[in-house]
């Protein structure tokens, strides 16, 4: 899931720093809360809100009460910060001290980047500055996509929705570039050639299509980033006259959604 793992190490204020990878006691994809927040009240305000923005399964809970004296009305703040925009940053680390919040990850373009921050500065009063160090990952999503893909076809057992070996090869490939870039959100589109009744065509496709999500999904990558799609015959790449066209029109395409 995008912007990972959160943990949230608090002194006079919140940090939210991501860890890079699960450890045995974290699953992948977890939001780790931890820290210490001034009372019982700004800590269920907190969690409640990761729980909305990231779902109550995805959050670890590590937060300690007492000790420290925040700013004024800073658990609503806090409450305010975590905004849904927080999902959109890959491998994010958000720190907040005092009325400083310092953010850095990535993000898929400048438009997306500036939105995030400007959400954030909006939440929050003039008194506190926000830091922003995000980037705009290197080479688009979709980009990394097509050229791991390369023009090859993931391949199934005829007339089925069983992978070959050689399909999966190539999933493999592909996970192993999504994990790279952040795991974007992504469609996964079945084609068929144009042989046989249209209607079962297009249920092959969907079938092949959710074949290679349940794939992708049992190598980690996350099921709400993945969607499934039967288009049948309708979108041939070139004629289905030849055995050689139909073979290309058989085919799996990978299409960044977000």
């Amino acid at each position: 899931m995008k912007f990972r793992t959160i943990a949230a190490s608090l002194a006079l204020a919140v940090c939210l720093l991501p860890s890079a990878r699960a450890t045995p006691t974290v699953a992948p994809g977890a939001v780790i809360a931890s820290g210490v927040v001034p009372d019982e009240a700004a800590r269920a305000a907190i969690l409640s809100r990761l729980r909305e923005v990231f779902g109550a399964a995805n959050i670890v809970d590590r937060l300690e009460v007492g000790g420290v004296v925040p700013p004024p009305n800073w658990a609503d703040y806090m409450s305010k910060l975590l905004t849904d925009n927080l999902k959109e940053v890959h491998k994010g680390q958000m720190q907040v001290t005092g009325t400083r919040v310092a953010l850095k990850g990535t993000v898929a373009n400048e438009a997306l980047r500036q939105q995030v921050v400007s959400k954030i500065a909006l939440a929050l009063n003039p008194t506190y500055t926000v830091d922003n160090a995000l980037v705009v990952a290197g080479p688009a999503a979709q980009e990394v996509l097509d050229r791991t893909l390369s023009n090859r076809i993931v391949e199934f057992e005829s007339g089925s929705a069983t992978l070959t070996p050689k399909g999966v090869v190539i999933l493999d490939e592909m996970v192993a570039a999504m994990k790279q870039i952040g795991m974007p959100k992504v469609q996964i589109i079945g084609h068929t050639d144009s042989s046989g009744n249209r209607q079962a065509n297009v249920s092959l496709s969907l079938a092949r299509a959710n074949s290679v999500r349940d794939y992708l999904i049992s190598k980690g990558i996350p099921a709400e980033s993945l969607t499934a799609m039967g288009s049948g015959p309708d979108h041939p790449v070139t004629s289905n006259a030849t055995a050689e066209g139909r073979a290309r029109n058989r085919r799996i395409e990978f299409r960044q959604t977000g």
